[in-house]
This record gives structure tokens, sequence and C-alpha cells, in this order.
């Protein structure tokens, strides 16, 4: 059996947006670009998906900017926020994506910049009192936050945010690719300039994601050519991949009461059964608070002689899972998440797991039984892992 836990490092594609890609693979390959019927066809499917996100996200089609992904959008947006929209100051947190934290450090490293960090409680919620009390010491601020984080499942309360952004006439940022198709988002009810999507996070295609730029703000592109996006992204676009996130959104805001309902009770089950066959755990962040991102649940495991290897192990048992963030897999340091709320413990292995709608109540179990006896069994040599391979 091969159980996959790892979804908010990337998701299946589903079946229907699989179909939904086919013909633009195939039959309609015109350019969008062309004024023949051939690239007709493909601007009217490439403007049927703006209107999709659009509309589901209540906000104008013109403010929907289609790029490479998530790690794009957050470049475009905070870039643009910079060299665009005059901000001198950063505010961020040390939880964010490396696609935020390595871009503003950059910025503050050419002195282009002041980089401030917001404080976080013991839990790596964001310290309201003490961003608004950044806010107050004035500039023109970028606030960029994350909205559920990759790691920990701890949301952040973006009206709330907002309202503290508008007070002091801040531009505010947040990345929500792990929110995205998983929550409502009402862009006529937030103080907001820029969010961002990646299909990959919502069963969609990868290579394909957007950034809202709210109307209000304008932003120059980050690549240069021909005026596509009206002229904020050159370049042919990704017309597959753009009909494919158009599909994928549909259908995850289709069926959103159903998926959470689905995927937060998984994760609530999880919980439950590691209580009972694995006490010992820790579970770290807020992510097992019924009100945390409900596709991600971040654990310790209890000392074992299995730590070092605990990834790898599960991996040959047929678990996949991930230590932190994907973008950050194959890294030596452990996660930066982690270790900013103080959460790294000496011999003991963090886990993260994530659910998708095609997770079941079979492959928890499966999980579990296989922590539970990689926790409770002598130490497996490196030598036998490798031949076992």
């Amino acid at each position: 059996m091969k159980v996959y836990l790892d979804n908010a490092a990337t998701t299946p594609l589903d079946k229907e947006v699989l179909d939904a890609m086919l013909p633009f693979l195939t039959d309609h390959f015109g350019n969008p670009s062309s004024t023949h019927s051939f690239g007709r066809k493909t601007k009217t499917a490439i403007e049927t998906s703006r209107r999709i996100i659009s509309s589901t996200l209540n906000c104008r089609p013109q403010e929907i900017c289609f790029t490479s992904g998530g790690t794009e959008a957050d470049n475009l947006a905070i870039r643009g926020s910079v060299n665009d929209l005059g901000c001198n100051r950063i505010i961020t947190s040390k939880l964010e994506h490396n696609a935020v934290i390595n871009t503003a450090e950059e910025f503050e490293s050419a002195g282009k910049v002041e980089l401030n960090y917001v404080n976080l409680t013991p839990k790596g919620h964001v310290d309201l009192q003490h961003l608004d009390e950044l806010l107050a010491m004035g500039g023109k601020c970028l606030v960029s936050l994350m909205h559920g984080n990759n790691e920990i499942a701890n949301l952040l309360p973006l009206k709330e945010v907002g309202e503290l952004c508008k007070k002091y006439d801040a531009i505010f940022h947040s990345d929500t690719v792990q929110t995205m198709g998983h929550y409502e988002f009402d862009l006529q009810d937030l103080h907001i300039h820029f969010i961002t999507g990646a299909a990959h996070k919502f069963h969609g295609p990868k290579g394909i994601g957007f950034l809202y730029i709210n109307r209000q703000v304008q932003v120059k592109a980050l690549i240069t050519g021909g005026g596509q996006e009206r002229k904020q992204r050159g370049g042919t676009e990704n017309l597959y991949g753009i009909v494919g996130i158009g599909k994928a959104m549909q259908l995850a805001y289709d069926h959103l009461e159903e998926h959470q309902s689905h995927i937060g009770g998984l994760k609530q089950y999880m919980i439950q059964q590691l209580n009972e066959h694995l006490p010992g755990c820790d579970i770290n962040g807020d992510s097992g608070s019924k009100n945390s991102l409900y596709t991600v649940l971040n654990i310790t495991l209890p000392e074992n002689p299995n730590s070092a290897m605990m990834l790898f192990l599960l991996d040959l048992e047929g678990v996949a899972c991930s230590g932190g963030s994907a973008c950050s897999s194959g890294a030596a340091k452990g996660s930066h998440v982690l270790t900013a709320i103080d959460a790294i413990h000496p011999n003991r292995t963090s886990l993260r797991f994530s659910f998708g709608k095609f997770t079941t109540k079979e492959e928890i179990d499966f999980a579990v039984a296989k922590l539970q006896n990689l926790c409770e069994v002598k130490e497996v040599k490196p030598e036998r892992a490798t031949q076992a391979y």
C-alpha cells in the first residue's frame, strides 16, 4: 500500500481538471495573441478562467494576473511594492515562505528597505499588538504575512490585519497559497492589495498560479516582452495551465463545504489515533486546533532510536509525508518555522502530514500503524534500510 500524506507540497491532479485541459494540449493550440480563429479560441479560454477566479474571489477579472505559481506571485507583489509603490519598510514574520523572506532580505541587504519581523506568540500566531506598534513607527510599509502557514497550520485573521494596514496606509500582501481553494475570500470585504494562488495546491496542474492585484495599485512586470497579462507579465501564456487552474478553482468552490468536512474530519481522526496509539507526540504550533488550517498537521514524535531516519523509513514503508516545506526538502538545516517557535527538540523528529480530498481513513490508519511500529521497534540500521530499498 502507498499512502500520500503530503498534500501541502502538492496535490494529485483531478481527473476533471485533466479532461478540461486535454483539448488545449491537442486540438486548440493557437497562440492567444493571434487574431485568427485559432488564437481567438484560446484567448477566450484564458479569459473564461480569469472570470471564474475573479467571480469566486469577488473581484474584477483585470485584477487577476496569471503567473507560474505562488513563488513568482509573491515576488511580483513584494518587488512591485518596493520598486513601484515606494515601500521603504517591510514588515513580515519568520514563519513566512522563503519566497517572501528571501526577497525581503535581498532588499534589506541592498539598503532599499528596513526589514522588521513581527513578534510571535508561543504557538506561532502573529502578535497583532506588536504589528500595530511596528506600523506606527512610520514610513511607507509593506506588510507581508501568510494566511495559512504551510508547516504549522496557523491562520492569520486577514480582515483584522487588513484594517490595521488601512489605519496606517500600508500595502498588505498575503501569501494565500495554502488556503486558496480551501477557504472563501471576499475581496470586496477585505482591505488587501495582493493575494496569491497556485493551482497544484488544490488539485490543479503545476506551473500555474495567479496574483490578485488590487486595481488601486499598479506594479510593473517582472518579465518584460510582449503585452500579455495587461502588460504585467510578458510571454506566451501557459494556456492549458490557465484552463486547468480555472477548472480546479471551480471544482474546489463547488464542493468547498464537502471537502472542508471530509478533510478536517480526517485530520481530527489522525490526532485521535496518534493520541491513542502513540502517546508522547507533541502537536506543533496550532495545527491541532479545529480553527487551524484543516489540511495540515505537524507533530513531534517521542524520542526513539529511528528519529534520524524516520522520513526515509516511512517512505520505505509506503508513507509519504514531509519534515517541513517541500520547497526546503533536501536542505541540511531544519525547519525555519519550527525554529522560530522554538519547537526543535534534540533526538526527536518533527513530521508534517497534510491531507486532500482523496485521502481516506484507511490511509490514516496505515500511516499511524507504521509510525507506531517505527517508534517502538529497535533501531533500523542504515545498511539494512539501504538494502531493503
